[in-house]
């Protein structure tokens, strides 16, 4: 049985949790990147050049494949069990072992589906098998293959910008910090800003290009991930809960956190449009 100081104290706990929750749910919402994206609200129309549509998958295949780094980091400097394991489901699905839904639901078992579009977007890597094509950066160099961009071309840091440099070294930065309540709020933004929409912008954009001259496109790697997050940020309130009973738990840490994560991601998307920009100024 609860006691009535049991009571309160958890009472006060959500009570935190809710107001938090309410104030980095604002921060992320009126973040540019989240409420004014020019490059993706541009993609969305279809009107990106071959050219463009290669740039933009070499940039976000170094992100991509620079996030598994971060991820590890992530898990490395974990502050408990629990976020420790949560950390190793999303590092070990990137690298190839696919989710295992729970019994009777979500589709793809991970005994053989290897298409995305066909691979379950909840679930746990628990129990599941590691398959080679199943890694996401294996989804992408399916996807790029008919733009002529293969494995040499893609996922490395020497293929970066500066604007996708910084933003990957913020990932390590801020999302791999060892501050717990640093990584925290990183999660949170990257979390909120991947569930706001700009995957479905991209996909837009990208099935008027499939549509016009691509239509061998496989764009199951860029649905597949706008369906996950979806899950994930729904998930977040119950994250933040579990991280605010921390020892050391530190809200200002927080909200600096996710600001400064969003400011990294800005600073990709904003590369992007000034690449855009001086590409179509040259011709």
């Amino acid at each position: 049985m609860r006691q009535k100081g049991d009571e309160m104290i958890t009472t006060s706990i959500e009570t935190d949790v809710l107001t938090l929750g309410a104030r980095a749910g604002e921060l992320v919402a009126h973040h540019r990147v989240v409420a004014d994206n020019t490059y993706t609200r541009w993609f969305a129309t279809g009107a990106a050049t071959t050219d463009e549509v290669r740039h933009l998958t070499v940039q976000f295949s170094v992100f991509s494949h620079q996030f598994v780094e971060a991820q590890l980091r992530k898990v490395i400097n974990a502050a408990d069990l629990q976020t420790y394991r949560a950390g190793k489901e999303i590092l070990m699905n990137e690298l190839g072992v696919i989710f295992k839904p729970p019994i009777g639901g979500g589709v793809g078992s991970g005994e053989g589906d290897l298409d995305p579009a066909l691979v379950a977007t909840d679930g746990s890597v628990d129990g599941s098998r590691f398959r080679f094509a199943a890694a996401h950066f294996e989804w992408l160099l399916r996807f790029a293959a008919p733009l002529n961009l293969g494995f040499d071309q893609l996922g490395k840091r020497r293929h970066a910008t500066a604007s996708t440099l910084r933003f990957c070294d913020e990932l390590l930065r801020i999302y791999g910090s060892e501050d717990a309540s640093t990584a925290e709020g990183a999660s949170y933004a990257v979390e909120h800003w991947a569930a706001a929409g700009f995957w479905k912008e991209l996909i837009a954009g990208l099935r008027v290009v499939q549509l016009r001259q691509y239509p061998e496109l496989n764009l199951a790697f860029w649905t597949w991930h706008d369906k996950v997050e979806d899950q994930h940020a729904a998930h977040t309130d119950d994250e933040l809960a579990q991280a605010m009973v921390l020892p050391g738990f530190d809200q200002g840490k927080f909200l600096a956190g996710a600001t400064e994560m969003l400011d990294g991601v800005q600073a990709f998307w904003d590369g992007l449009w000034a690449d855009h920009l001086v590409g179509r100024s040259t011709t």
